[in-house]
């Protein structure tokens, strides 16, 4: 007979709102193994995201045993699966994970190695994790949903407005963008978003409370080839459509409540995309890999000094406690940058 080992977690059996004392809970778990391309990772810090709070929600279900939940994390690989090749026992790594697996927030996690990065020697366990989520999704909905190119030679010329400049994939797409050559006019409705916006690499900031077009002439700017929406799909729809040069894209991460009118872009033969970070893991797609490739690009470019974590916040240690208190931030809408919890070992 083989003795389990334990675990530290934060979890929850009910969904209840943040406000109750459990919501999330302290518990203890059998630590897994890793088998296959998967690596065992000792979390070192954790980051909230919006899909924390939105599968947390309160709803009429109960889990049987504790649900650990959580997408985005920086930790140091712990052990591997005997088809492991990119990774070894000891190496520090980030990454956001797969929505169809048990979570980031406990002492360690199972995550396939094709989609885990290596963690930017520059920074610390929470500057880390800051980035892996927004950063996929940025990556993905500029590289790969809106097609631009990598060479800025290739986007003379060319804007992109980012609705919610300000959040956190709003500050990885701005540096992105920026980063391949591209005009970024982004959008923010305080004054202290739009300064954060501004300081990661928007050219220009305007408000999403008023309609884009004369707010962009005013810029004196043209029609933007791209749009990237990150905030209320339904509310800008029209707003966006409009804003939208001719042949142009638009890329949403934000699902809609009510069925959208796409032939409002058949005149400018325009095209609507979605981007969903947990694409690739979710069907475990043959391009799978590209999420780490991707990951370690963003390490150089950030060791580099040419993209910058959006850390905000911290809170420590990591229990249940300030995992609601975490929540509670993001629920609030908000937020600048990112919050990080951390210190499961305190």
């Amino acid at each position: 007979m083989t003795n389990t080992v334990s675990m530290k977690a934060v979890a929850l059996k009910e969904y209840l709102p943040i406000e109750h004392q459990d919501s999330l809970i302290d518990v203890e778990l059998d630590r897994p193994s890793p088998q296959g391309r998967d690596l065992l990772v000792r979390i070192k810090a954790v980051s909230l995201n919006p899909v924390d709070v939105k599968i947390r929600a309160p709803k009429a279900r109960k889990e049987e045993q504790p649900r650990v939940i959580g997408w985005d994390a920086a930790g140091i690989v712990e052990a591997v699966g005997e088809d492991v090749t990119l990774f070894r026992p000891g190496d520090e790594v980030y990454y956001a994970g797969s929505i169809k697996r048990s979570g980031s927030n406990a002492q360690f996690q199972l995550v396939d190695e094709r989609i885990v990065g290596r963690k930017p020697k520059n920074l610390d366990w929470a500057e880390a994790a800051a980035l892996p989520l927004t950063t996929i999704t940025a990556w993905e909905a500029i590289y790969d949903r809106l097609g631009v190119s990598k060479n800025p030679d290739h986007n003379a010329g060319k804007s992109i407005l980012i609705i919610g400049a300000a959040g956190g994939v709003g500050s990885m797409a701005t540096q992105l963008a920026n980063l391949a050559g591209l005009t970024v006019v982004g959008t923010a409705s305080r004054k202290e978003s739009a300064d954060w916006a501004l300081k990661h690499g928007a050219h220009h900031v305007i408000t999403h409370y008023e309609d884009f077009v004369p707010q962009i002439k005013k810029l004196g700017l043209n029609a933007p080839e791209y749009i990237l929406c990150l905030n209320s799909t339904d509310k800008h729809w029209d707003n966006m459509v409009e804003a939208l040069a001719p042949q142009g894209i638009i890329c949403s991460i934000v699902e809609t409540e009510h069925p959208i009118e796409l032939t409002m872009l058949k005149d400018k033969s325009g095209t609507f995309v979605w981007e969903f970070m947990f694409t690739r893991s979710m069907f475990e797609t043959k391009d799978m890999i590209a999420q780490h490739e991707l990951l370690d690009n963003i390490a150089e470019l950030v060791e580099k000094g040419q993209v910058y974590t959006t850390l905000t916040d911290r809170l420590s240690p990591f229990n249940a406690a300030n995992m609601r208190e975490a929540h509670r931030r993001i629920e609030s809408g908000s937020m600048i940058g990112k919050l990080v919890v951390e210190g499961f070992d305190e």
